[in-house]
């Protein structure tokens, strides 16, 4: 504005307070309301950047399913001193369970869960491996002491492409609960592969005496969102990519690398079925953020470079629409 005197093309801003619980009235809000929503691209800056001082464009995100799996035993709490070893404790069960969803290579044994993943393609997993990514170096950061996963994948393939299962579990006698049985779809996977049942046969032996059920917690549309790798087909999308990377490269002093994040942004399905338009994840968080933990930080280079960043991007719109 201050340069200029005006803006180079028209916003709408959207504000929602629902993000981290699901966002479930934003993406009904977005489809009645696609009229008044109307625009030539949608963006979002809710994406990473690959390292500190490594600007980068996210071209793709995994989708995410919760399931929850409940054992219901007895009904009240029992003694282990009176009835161990003579019902069925529902913690043991679902420990099997959980036990049994992963072989020894890190293969997740859901029946046809892999079926309609899309493998990476070649040129991608090069560009990956071009990448100054130091494994050790993020095993050292994050205190693990070893790293685990599929076998036959980078750690960036197995973050970023591969899908995942992953359970957070609470028990209580009388009854254990899996709270979160989350699932990162890969490219082209869906829902019906996620929620497939996960016990199998010997597991159904093994819980006799006790009520199972999994199914999606609570109904949430949190729980409601495919994988999405954007598409560069046609003229436009191209035209943004490239502004994208002049406005990163401006903004930075760099040049971006593309990424893919093993994250989910659920309303960029939404806003994609609703609007039919491009959606440009523009993000400027960092690895080391610590996301959704204690000490969660915004890098403040990133916060003005970004803004930078931002205004030459309005301009590549504008340019872009033609």
């Amino acid at each position: 504005m201050k340069k200029a005197g005006r803006l180079p093309v028209n916003f709408k801003v959207i504000l929602e307070g629902e993000e981290e619980v699901g966002s479930e009235h934003l993406g009904p809000y977005v489809k009645a309301h696609a009229g008044d929503l109307a625009a030539d691209v949608v963006l979002i800056s809710d994406s990473e950047m690959f390292d500190r001082g490594v600007p980068s464009l996210c071209y793709g995100l995994r989708g995410l399913t919760y399931m929850q799996i409940d054992l219901r035993g007895t009904k009240g709490d029992l003694h282990s001193g009176q009835y161990g070893g003579a019902v069925a404790n529902p913690a043991n069960m679902l420990a099997h369970i959980i036990a049994q969803l992963r072989d020894k290579s890190g293969n997740i044994k859901i029946p046809g869960f892999y079926d309609d993943v899309r493998a990476l393609r070649e040129e991608e997993r090069a560009e990956f491996r071009r990448l100054p990514f130091d494994e050790k170096a993020v095993k050292k950061q994050l205190g693990a002491p070893r790293l685990a996963g599929e076998r036959g994948y980078s750690m960036l393939e197995r973050m970023w492409a591969r899908p995942t299962l992953d359970v957070n579990a609470s028990c209580r006698a009388g009854r254990a609960r899996a709270a979160r049985r989350s699932s990162r779809h890969g490219d082209g996977q869906g829902q019906h592969a996620v929620g497939a049942e996960p016990a199998s046969r010997e597991d159904r032996r093994a819980v006799r005496g006790l009520r199972e059920e999994d199914r999606a917690e609570d109904g949430r549309s949190e729980g409601d969102a495919p994988a999405r790798r954007v598409s560069l087909d046609d003229g436009l999308r191209q035209r943004l990519r490239a502004g994208s990377r002049r406005a990163l490269e401006k903004g930075f002093g760099k040049r971006p690398v593309f990424t893919r994040e093993g994250g989910s942004i659920p309303i960029v399905t939404d806003f994609q079925a609703a609007l039919n338009v491009p959606v440009v994840l523009f993000g400027f968080g960092l690895p080391d953020d610590n996301l959704h933990a204690p000490n969660e930080k915004f890098n403040l280079d990133n916060f003005f470079n970004g803004v930078l960043a931002s205004a030459f991007l309005y301009q590549e719109i504008a340019e872009a629409r033609g």
